[in-house]
C-alpha cells in the first residue's frame, strides 16, 4: 500500500466551486474572493450568501437573506426543556450533534429539491447559534435568552451566550472569526458530510455527522487543546522548557503544523492579530505566550528535524476565544456555529452538482490485511470444540 495516501490525502474525490486553498503560497479562496480580503470588507452573512450561492449578493439579496437568517433564530421550546433533562456536565459537542440531527423531527419539510435545501442551510446557519447558546445557559442554571432581531450574527450569539449585547469591537472580531472558519474544502468533518449526503440522506443528518467528525481534537477540538496547553504553561519565561521537554517525549505541540499548508495558515495570520490586539485591550499575557509557542517551535523543528513548520487556525484562535469570555468548552460548538455555512453549501452542491459527472455515492476500497486461513478461509469451529488457549 503507498503510505501517502492513507486517510485519502492527497487523492481526489470531487470538484467543488465552494473553496479552494493554495497550500504553497498559503492562500485560502471562497467562491473566487481572497479570505483576506473578506475578512477586512465583509461580515459573516454576506460570505454565506457567497459560500451558499456563488456569488456575493445585491443590496435586495442580502436584505432579504439577513432577515430569512434573523426569523429562523428561535428553536422550539420543547427542545429547550429536553435540553434541561440531559446532564449538566455533558459534553457540548455530544449535545449539538443530538440537536441538529434532532431539527428534522420539528421540520419535516421537503428535501428533495435544491430550493428547498436553502431553506435547510438557513434553518441550520440560524438555530445551530442558538442551541449552543440555550445548552450553555441551561446547563449554568441560567435564563435563556431569547434571539434579538436587531442584532447581526455574531453580536446575537454573543448576546445569547452570556446576556449582554457585546461592544461594536467584540462584535466585529468575533464576526471575523466566524469568516475564517466558514469553510476549508475537503477537511474532515465537510468530507463526512458530503459522504453522507452522497447517500441521498437529508441535510440534518448529514450536518450532524459532520458534528462528529469535528468533534475529534485531531479537528475541531484542537483549539481547546491549545488553550489548554496556554494555562498550563501560564508564563512567558516557562514556554521554552514546556516546549522542549514535550518536543523530547517526542509528543505534538497543538496549533503548529498543516496538512495541506506548507506556509503560514492565512487564518493564522489574521487570528495573530485579532489574538494581539485583544491582549492590548484587556492586558492578558495570552499573546505573548502564543507568540513565544509559535517561534520555539519553529526554531525547535528546524535543529531537531530541519523542517519548516507553522502555526495553523487553532493556535491563536485559542487565545482569541478565551479573551471573549467564551468557555473552552465551547470553542468546538463555536467552530461548528461558522462551519455549518461551509458544510451546507458542501452539502447542497453534492447534492445537486450541475457539472458532469454528477457525484455518486462515496465507497472508497480498502486494503484488507487481516488473517488467511486458506483458500477456502478460516474453519468454523462450533464453541464447545475451541481451545480455551488461543495460539
Amino acid at each position: 500500500m503507498d503510505t501517502k495516501n492513507i486517510g485519502l490525502r492527497g487523492i481526489p474525490v470531487a470538484d467543488t466551486r465552494i473553496s479552494n486553498i493554495d497550500g504553497e503560497r498559503g492562500k485560502l479562496i471562497y467562491r473566487g474572493y481572497d479570505i483576506l480580503d473578506l475578512t477586512k470588507n465583509s461580515n459573516f452573512e454576506e460570505v454565506c450568501y457567497l459560500l451558499l450561492h456563488d456569488e456575493l449578493p445585491t443590496k435586495s439579496e442580502y436584505e432579504d437573506f439577513t432577515s430569512r437568517l434573523k426569523e429562523t433564530r428561535y428553536i422550539p421550546k420543547q427542545m429547550q426543556t429536553n435540553m434541561s433533562n440531559w446532564r449538566k456536565d455533558a459534553d457540548p459537542m455530544d449535545m449539538l450533534q443530538a440537536f441538529v440531527a434532532a431539527l428534522s423531527g420539528y421540520f419535516d419539510e421537503e428535501f428533495s429539491n435544491k430550493e428547498s435545501s436553502y431553506d435547510r442551510a438557513i434553518n441550520l446557519i440560524s438555530k445551530v447559534p442558538t442551541i449552543t447558546a440555550s445548552w450553555h445557559r441551561i446547563r449554568n442554571g441560567k435564563k435563556i435568552m431569547d434571539p434579538k432581531p436587531e442584532l447581526t450574527h455574531a453580536a446575537n450569539f454573543l448576546y445569547m451566550l452570556t446576556g449582554e449585547v457585546p461592544d461594536e469591537e467584540i462584535e466585529k472580531i468575533f464576526d471575523i472569526c466566524l469568516i475564517l472558519h466558514a469553510d476549508h474544502t475537503f477537511n474532515a468533518s465537510t468530507f463526512t458530510a458530503r459522504q453522507v449526503a452522497s447517500t441521498r440522506a437529508h441535510m440534518y443528518s448529514a450536518a450532524s455527522a459532520a458534528i462528529g467528525a469535528l468533534s475529534g481534537e485531531l479537528h475541531g477540538g484542537a483549539n481547546y487543546e491549545v488553550m489548554r496547553m496556554l494555562l498550563d504553561i501560564k508564563t512567558e519565561d516557562k514556554v521554552e522548557s514546556w516546549i522542549k521537554e514535550k518536543m523530547d517525549k517526542g509528543e505534538r505541540i497543538m496549533g503548529m503544523g498543516h496538512a495541506v499548508y506548507r506556509t503560514y495558515d492565512p487564518r493564522a495570520r489574521v487570528l495573530k492579530e485579532l489574538s494581539k490586539k485583544l491582549s492590548e485591550k484587556i492586558n492578558l499575557p495570552w499573546f505573548d505566550i502564543t507568540q513565544k509557542i509559535e517561534q520555539v517551535t519553529i526554531d525547535e523543528m528546524k535543529k531537531r528535524k530541519g523542517v519548516d513548520i507553522y502555526p495553523n487556525v487553532d493556535l491563536y484562535s485559542a487565545s482569541v476565544y478565551y479573551m471573549l469570555k467564551i468557555p473552552m468548552d465551547l470553542n468546538t460548538p463555536i467552530f461548528a456555529i461558522s462551519r455549518v455555512a461551509g458544510w451546507t453549501a458542501h452539502i447542497i452542491e453534492e447534492k445537486f452538482a450541475e457539472a458532469a459527472p454528477k457525484p455518486a455515492l462515496y465507497r472508497p476500497q480498502a486494503v484488507y490485511v487481516g488473517k488467511y486461513c486458506g483458500p477456502q478461509g478460516c474453519e468454523y469451529k462450533p464453541l464447545d470444540l475451541r481451545a480455551e488457549t488461543k495460539q
